[in-house]
């Protein structure tokens, strides 16, 4: 819990609404994402909705197929 709470101190969360979460959903699988990574899509959707400089992944291999735009944003953590 204590690492939770130092990530709300230094983070703002970002949540989809109903609406943002079946459309990336839609989005998404409409590019043939399936399974798990679908939740790699929604954490995309999210970042886009931010208008996220980066989305730091060791997974570029998922992040990747889920478009330019995402991949674009791709960065391995340091």
């Amino acid at each position: 819990m204590l690492f939770i709470g130092n990530i709300r101190e230094h983070l703002t969360i970002v949540a989809l609404t109903a609406e943002e979460y079946a459309k990336t959903l839609q989005t998404f699988a409409g590019l043939g994402v399936v399974g798990g990574t679908i939740y790699d899509a929604l954490l995309a959707g999210c970042a886009l909705k931010a208008q996220a400089e980066a989305l730091f992944t060791w997974n570029f291999r998922h992040y990747a197929q889920l478009g330019p735009e995402i991949a674009a944003l791709l960065q391995a953590p340091k």
